[in-house]
């Protein structure tokens, strides 16, 4: 909620009303008796007399509250313009705002107002983005998970009829369906690590340690799939200390993520780099390698969940949530990750904050 120091205050301005209201009725009364006071006492009976006190105080009264009304009315009227907004607002109108007037409690409450207003408009676009988006999630996995599925049970169909030639064709049919087995395994896995980390709940194991060791040490387990790969390696890795607080389980994970991803989409032969530096404040890691076709208009598409390229990756066809839990987790760490092209190559930087 905003705040602001108010210098005027509600309790004061009451008080001026109501002591101006109190002089102005007593100066009204003085006015009335200084005209009419000679009058009754030309008769003074007592009965006279109490006519004259109670229709002197009465005026008194009257002129008080008038004057009280007043001097509020603008007051009165600014409350039930609120009134009015209030409504609108719990009949559906987030996002409305009142106009601020003064400097007062008042002024105070229809600010808090206006942001609860804005806070409720954002969360619930916010809701409604993540209903359509999980949704949306939810049609493309099943399309996913039913494609592995279908072919293992069209196998498993065959090898129930005996639809096989020789054991050779056997073999054949036994590791397809072990391997489509394994893509369903590896989806189901993604969409519980996704739906894992975008619980409010999340809980990182953090500790301190040197990013530089870190990626190197990696990096070197994965140098001989690289070779395999025919990949050309070219690593450029600081040897200053790097401290960084992570969950290093979860940031090995993206960093390998990255390095897979590579290697899965790479062209071949051809150059692979690495690179890790800071600038004392943050650490950027930077993959970079070829590819053949362009994944998209903007490169960082590639971290939307739903984001597939099939032009790309032609007969794998992924939930897109591989590089979407990645952007997850280096957020969970405060830090940031995105995708460059330029002219075939593909650069993916990963900058976390560095520890002081």
């Amino acid at each position: 909620m905003n705040a602001i120091k108010f210098n005027d205050k509600l309790i004061i301005k009451l008080y001026v009303v109501i002591a101006i209201s109190f002089l102005f009725a007593i100066g009204m009364m003085m006015l009335i008796s200084y005209f009419t006071l000679p009058m009754y006492l030309k008769e003074p009976t007592e009965i006279n007399l109490k006519k004259y006190n109670l229709m002197l105080i009465s005026l008194g009264i009257l002129t008080f509250l008038v004057c009280s009304l007043i001097l509020v009315r603008k007051k009165l009227i600014y409350l039930k313009h609120i009134t009015e907004n209030i409504e609108q607002i719990a009949n559906g109108k987030l996002g409305l705002t009142i106009e601020v007037q003064g400097r007062d409690e008042i002024a105070q409450l229809v600010m808090n107002i206006n942001s609860m207003s804005e806070e409720l408009k954002s969360k619930f676009e916010n809701e409604r983005r993540l209903e359509s988006s999980k949704n949306d999630l939810i049609t493309n996995v099943s399309h996913d998970l039913r494609t592995p599925l279908t072919s293992i049970i069209g196998y498993l169909d065959l090898l129930r009829k005996g639809q096989y030639g020789n054991g050779e064709q056997l073999q054949e049919y036994v590791d397809t369906i072990y391997g489509k087995s394994q893509r369903l395994k590896n989806l189901i896995n993604e969409l519980f690590e996704y739906t894992r980390l975008s619980s409010p709940d999340v809980r990182l194991n953090l500790r301190t340690v040197d990013l530089a060791r870190l990626i190197r040490q990696m990096f070197g387990e994965y140098i001989p799939m690289l070779e395999s790969e025919r990949l050309i390696i070219k690593e450029s890795i600081t040897e200053e200390e790097i401290p960084v607080l992570i969950d290093v389980e979860k940031m090995v994970r993206v960093y390998e993520n990255l390095i897979m991803n590579a290697i899965k989409y790479s062209m071949k032969p051809s150059p692979f780099h690495i690179t890790l530096k800071s600038d004392g404040t943050k650490a950027a890691l930077k993959v970079s390698n070829k590819i053949a076709v362009r994944p998209a208009d903007d490169a960082n598409k590639l971290f939307d969940r739903l984001f597939i390229d099939d032009e790309e990756r032609p007969g794998d066809r992924g939930t897109g949530l591989g590089l979407a839990i990645s952007k997850r987790i280096v957020q969970l760490h405060e830090g940031e990750i995105h995708a460059e092209y330029n002219e075939n190559w593909i650069n993916f930087i990963v900058e976390l904050p560095v520890q002081k």
